[in-house]
């Protein structure tokens, strides 16, 4: 029995997936992920990357972060791909109790799915800093310099920077359904960023299931390891 029949075993023995992703799950979608040979880390700037998505940064050389954040952040053309969309499928059928990403992307949401927990924000939502209107991505990615408000007042992205803390509501919320589940799917995602990786260590359920290109520091520990590119397991489930 090979593991795509092993994993499609363990969703229809489950009635409480949890689904947790990264930057994985939306490379297919033409979305890059941040450490991958093409990714952002691997980009030509006159500031790291990991410099330029900073709060210090963003307050410091605003436009030259908006400048940065609308070539390299912003895909207003990325559909959802066969991972985004079987998931949705999976929720409706009341498999799927909560998806847990930490893509800043919206394509779980593109796909149908409805019980998002966007731990790290969304560039869909841009949020005025004067009078808290929020603005869209079309209207970020196509305004001149820095995107302001009609009021006037400056716009930031409601995605988590470095140095910025991550929602103390949304992680309290990811850590109850992965504590509850049965069976926890980590997809996408090398488990190196933290505090969003330690939530795993909350999972008490009955299998853990790691999709996954390359491998993880947990692959030990799990009941189903596949190293292979998630959309195409999924398009096979």
């Amino acid at each position: 029995m090979d593991k795509i029949e092993d994993l499609r075993n363990i969703i229809n023995n489950s009635n409480n997936i949890v689904f947790f992703g990264g930057a994985g799950v939306s490379t297919a979608s033409g979305i890059p992920d941040f450490r991958s040979v093409d990714g952002l880390y691997n980009q030509n700037y006159d500031y790291p990357p990991e410099t330029i998505i900073s709060h210090s940064f963003y307050i410091s050389h605003m436009e030259e972060f908006y400048r940065f954040y609308k070539d390299r952040m912003l895909f207003p053309d990325a559909l959802p791909n066969a991972c985004h969309t079987k998931l949705a499928s999976l929720q409706k059928q009341g498999k799927v109790k909560a998806i847990i990403t930490q893509n800043i992307d919206g394509l779980d949401i593109a796909a149908g799915s409805t019980n998002v927990i966007e731990i790290h924000g969304s560039v869909h939502r841009n949020i005025c800093q004067k009078c808290g209107k929020v603005y869209n991505l079309e209207y970020v990615k196509n305004s001149e310099g820095i995107p302001k408000c009609e009021c006037g007042g400056i716009l930031k992205p409601d995605v988590v920077l470095y140095e910025e803390s991550l929602d103390q509501n949304l992680i309290s919320k990811a850590i109850k359904y992965i504590s509850e589940c049965d069976t926890l799917i980590v997809g996408g995602t090398s488990l190196v960023v933290y505090p969003a990786a330690g939530f795993i260590n909350y999972f008490n359920g009955d299998n853990l299931v790691l999709i996954n290109k390359s491998k993880t520091g947990i692959d030990t520990r799990a009941d189903l390891v596949i190293n292979e590119p998630i959309e195409e397991v999924f398009e096979n489930i």
